[in-house]
């Protein structure tokens, strides 16, 4: 007679486990058995210790107190599939630090491919070929790893964690970063896993928690208040949120109604026939884009379109805007123009941002560098400096961090964090891409009020990236929306959102 799920030995068990960081413990009394055949989510609200809990399971982080037991033949390295954005950022950070020997050798352009990061080449020829198909990655095998886009790399991961034939699939946030169609897609190839391994689901989003979950295990502030089968843990969760207010905080500046008017006609960036291309491949075709003082901007479109890209033109980060015609704030490029001059105008958040800023800052010192838009702090910050910096913490309910490191923090939390830096300096211009990326719903409603707040206000406009139209904020006067042509190529469509009817 085959054993019932309660009698049969877990797969992983963890026992009245403590998991630690450095000199902070984030995990403590933790009970959860992972049986054959489940699939679980685990779920929380940022800094509750969700990805902590799963790169425990990975071996990533060792159990301090309490225990694991593996099951039989499972062994950390060889039999977890582990797929993050902190594996992304390490990846990453091993590649740069190759740079300096590349330089020295003479072979700055071997740049590792993305079919050499999933191992292709040494993987079973009928497995990897299902992989490139069911992911959707053909197209990305030849191209660099370091410079395709968050989405793009979350499916190269998924594939190189599948290639190593593990049992057990964690994947933390696997759909951050991906377009509607690029999700569902996503959603139905984790699905056809799912029937060949066991799957460990980190999300923030109820959405994204598949269908084919068979169980939940909610975290708050570093241990288990709920698991069980889904629907028990799921209904008792949206039973907790039918009574939960709205995020609490200070209050924000009062808001007008509907999308504000221009306050004058001059123009912050102005982009004539603008074209960047690599290769053979041409990512902005020919684009004209104004936007002038009193517009803020959403630019819309699907993973691969150039979002990115063109947000690199503006930041000046692209060394191909001294090839096109592009003035910014009043100047055009190649006019004698340093980066920080650029930079000095401008706020930013961004995952590329997120994947690069690595340095061991407290929160506070982190947001004190954006005055003076530095990966890190390398000048004395001047007591107005300390108290607007901690002003924005407060203000986005982030004040108990202050003091905390700042590369110890939760994916969301540095998201937060990297939010108030951008806008400690008050900049003409406000970059966010994908800024709820990474938060739970009440950092996200916090968030999303602030930023409409600010595009509300005259001194800051605003450029805003997102894959989720129900996050565009009130403010947003027009829309610039990357759409691909029969030929396979994308062109920006721009047009001005005259009323609150008139959205996305």
């Amino acid at each position: 007679m085959a054993k019932t799920e309660a009698a049969a030995k877990p797969l992983l068990s963890l026992q009245n486990a403590a998991v630690r960081i450095g000199d902070r413990i984030l995990l403590e009394g933790i009970d959860w058995n992972i049986h054959p055949r489940q699939h679980w989510a685990v779920v929380g609200p940022n800094g509750a210790g969700k990805s902590t809990l799963v790169r425990a399971l990975a071996g990533d982080l060792p159990i301090v107190r309490g225990r694991m037991i593996r099951g039989n033949g499972f062994t950390p390295g060889e039999s977890v599939g582990y797929v993050s954005f902190e594996l992304h950022r390490h990846l990453i950070e091993r590649e740069e630090n190759r740079d300096h020997a590349r330089f020295f050798s003479g072979r700055i352009d071997d740049l590792p491919k993305v079919r050499e990061l999933i191992g292709l080449e040494n993987a079973d020829p009928e497995l990897g070929a299902e992989m490139v198909r069911l992911l959707e990655i053909d197209t990305l095998l030849d191209r660099p790893y370091r410079v395709i886009s968050t989405g793009e790399m979350r499916k190269a991961l998924i594939a190189r964690a599948v290639l190593k034939s593990p049992r057990l699939l964690i994947l933390d946030e696997p759909f951050d970063g991906l377009d509607v169609p690029s999700r569902n897609r996503l959603s139905g190839a984790v699905h056809r896993l799912m029937r060949e391994l066991q799957v460990i689901l980190v999300a923030h989003r109820p959405e994204e928690i598949l269908p084919s979950i068979s169980h939940v295990i909610q975290l708050e502030e570093g241990r288990v208040v709920r698991q069980g089968r889904r629907d028990a843990v799921l209904n008792a969760m949206t039973a907790d949120l039918s009574g939960d207010g709205p995020p609490s905080g200070p209050p924000m500046p009062p808001m007008a109604e509907g999308p504000r008017k221009p306050d004058s006609e001059e123009a912050l960036i102005e982009m004539r026939n603008t074209s960047v291309r690599y290769g053979e491949t041409r990512v902005i075709n020919r684009l004209d884009w104004t936007v002038k003082r009193g517009e803020n901007w959403v630019i819309l479109g699907p993973n691969g379109a150039g979002k990115t890209t063109l947000l690199s033109l503006v930041t000046g980060d692209n060394v191909q805007a001294y090839a096109n015609d592009i003035r910014l704030f009043g100047r055009p490029r190649g006019s004698g123009e340093s980066i920080w001059d650029i930079r000095g105008h401008i706020g930013l958040v961004s995952s590329e941002l997120q994947i690069h800023y690595r340095k061991r800052l407290t929160a506070l010192e982190t947001v004190l560098s954006g005055f003076f838009d530095s990966v890190g702090l390398y000048r004395h910050a001047a007591e107005n400096q300390r108290r607007t910096a901690s002003d924005q913490l407060e203000r986005l309910g982030l004040e108990d961090m202050a003091d905390r490191r700042f590369d110890r923090l939760s994916y969301g939390e540095q998201r937060m964090i990297l939010l108030a830096r951008a806008m400690v300096k008050s900049p003409e211009l406000l970059i966010l891409d994908e800024p709820c990326q990474g938060l739970d719903r009440r950092n996200r409603a916090t968030v999303l009020e602030m930023i409409d707040a600010i595009g509300r206000s005259p001194a800051t406009q605003l450029i805003y990236v997102t894959h989720h139209p129900g996050e565009i904020p009130g403010c947003i006067t027009h829309q610039l929306r990357f759409r691909k042509h029969p030929d396979g190529a994308y062109a920006a469509e721009t047009r001005a959102l005259h009323a609150s009817g008139d959205r996305p």
